[in-house]
């Protein structure tokens, strides 16, 4: 048991770094599919994938040294169906008409490690239809190839980093970790009465979709940002010019895409945001005030100064003034992701942000 808790904690330690990777991935995927991200859903979605990473580590850890595993002789693979029955009879302590044997016998490795292997599975089967909304026979499948997966891993000595595998292949660990998968299944039933369906999670998250939160809104810029460095380094690579491909980026990613997506950069319209008027509706001539204000302001404007402070060799102002620019680009920040107030650009072009989930 106390070898248990350790791969615990060792998952305790790695899932941080695993959630960091997830986490964009599933912020993008669901402000695209409803608008906005569910604390229930977000919860049991980081639960499952921490209790994936607790088995495989069970499945895996502690890691022999190769050397050692170079020296096995052991078997390899248990293709016998049910021995794990057999063995129970033949090694543990147990006998039927004997009630003294039952409790020394429940401690015995030969009843606990199928007892584990069952346990192993059951959350996954619970999860699948509590979650996933899988019926029966996909988790009876889904627990089944888990399993297989498992064990493959553990016949390949880890993807054949080791030059065998140094655990057994057992044909009984599939039948017990697709059994566990199986009553997981009708162990979530009563959870079904407790907790929210997915349809109803889905709805909710939709109707709160259609106010566009600051984390989105904040998502949206870095994911548009990202779109436009790949891009201009891609004009930079073809032109072989990079003030070009630099203003060239600007005005084909900020300008004329938004004009051709009717309101939206391609970031925007994955997260389903448009760019409108105070009343609602789609003005071209109001999205390029937008864009160019918000161009001229925290861009153009700051570049300009610093060329002109650098021509007239004037370091000391030039130091004062991307200070307090510095300190008004830091405020506008912390505006646009902390509070639905319009910025000084929004309020030039009066235009706003509008959610297109429906």
């Amino acid at each position: 048991m106390q070898s248990y808790i350790e791969i615990i904690k060792i998952a305790l330690v790695f899932f941080p770094f695993l959630a960091f990777f997830i986490s964009f991935p599933f912020i993008l995927i669901e402000y695209h599919k409803y608008g906005s991200i569910s604390f229930f859903k977000t919860v049991l979605l980081y639960s499952f994938v921490f209790y994936l990473l607790c088995t495989y580590f069970l499945v895996i850890l502690p890691l022999p040294k190769i050397s050692e595993v170079a020296h096995l002789s052991t078997p390899r693979m248990q293709l016998v169906p049910f021995k794990f029955v057999t063995d129970f009879m033949r090694e543990s302590s147990f006998r039927l008409f004997h009630l003294s044997t039952y409790l020394q016998a429940i401690k015995e490795k030969c009843f606990y490690v199928p007892i584990y292997n069952v346990l192993l599975t059951l959350p996954f089967g619970m999860y699948l239809h509590s979650y996933f909304n899988v019926n029966v026979k996909k988790t009876v499948l889904y627990s089944f190839l888990l399993s297989l997966f498992f064990e493959l891993t553990q016949l390949t000595g880890l993807y054949f980093i080791y030059p065998r595998g140094y655990r057994l292949f057992d044909v009984d660990d599939l039948l017990l970790n697709t059994l566990g998968g199986l009553v997981g299944y009708y162990f979530a039933f009563p959870l079904l009465k407790r907790i929210p369906n997915r349809k109803t999670v889905n709805e909710k998250s939709k109707e709160k979709g259609k106010v566009i939160s600051s984390l989105r809104r904040t998502t949206s810029f870095c994911l548009d940002f990202f779109f436009y460095l790949v891009f201009s380094l891609f004009l930079s690579f073809v032109l072989n010019k990079e003030e070009l491909s630099f203003l060239l980026g600007i005005g084909i990613y900020y300008l004329l895409i938004p004009i051709l997506l009717k309101g939206s950069t391609i970031g925007e319209k994955f997260l389903n945001i448009q760019v409108v008027d105070l009343n609602g509706k789609y003005d071209i001539y109001k999205l390029l005030t937008r864009k160019l204000c918000f161009l001229f302001l925290y861009l153009f404007f700051p570049i300009l100064i610093f060329k002109v402070f650098s021509y007239l060799k004037l370091p000391g102002f030039a130091f004062f003034f991307f200070f307090f620019y510095f300190l008004f680009d830091f405020l506008s920040a912390l505006k646009f992701i902390f509070t639905k107030k319009a910025l000084l650009y929004e309020r030039l072009s009066k235009t706003r942000l509008k959610s297109t989930i429906k």
